[in-house]
């Protein structure tokens, strides 16, 4: 039987609402969308969309991590930008964190994030390595 498991990145950011960082289900980690906050709560880098990108990359490698994958495990990215002119800024910091591993990926526009302060926001679905 597939046991569901619910994980919880240590030290990462608070929820913002009724939800958890991740979900396993067998070989599968569903990573909820992470954001640049620090665990007080404070937004990382106001204004500078490329140094939240790069919080929210190390945010979801320590989640990966949790389950014992990295980067070239990721499956499915989604992409959240306030400004769709941040794309090339955030694509920039993904190579540095994925290198030759290429995920499938969907971008979006939205109007804002869950704070006023943030620019980027990812999820990600994984495959867990055997």
């Amino acid at each position: 039987m597939t046991v569901r498991e619910e994980l919880v990145v240590p030290g990462g950011p608070p929820a913002v609402s009724h939800y958890t960082d991740a979900v396993r289900f067998g070989d599968l980690l569903h990573v909820s969308g992470m954001v640049a906050l620090t665990p007080d709560g404070e937004v990382v880098g106001k204004g500078d969309v490329t140094a939240q990108a790069r919080y929210v990359h190390e945010l979801l490698g320590r989640t990966f991590g949790l389950v014992g994958a990295s980067f070239a495990d990721v499956l499915k990215v989604t992409v959240y930008l306030t400004d769709i002119d941040d794309r090339q800024a955030v694509n920039e910091v993904r190579k540095e964190f994925f290198g030759a591993a290429k995920p499938a990926s969907t971008l979006v526009q939205v109007s804002a994030l869950v704070l006023p302060e943030l620019l980027v926001e990812i999820e990600a679905v994984v495959g867990i390595p055997s």
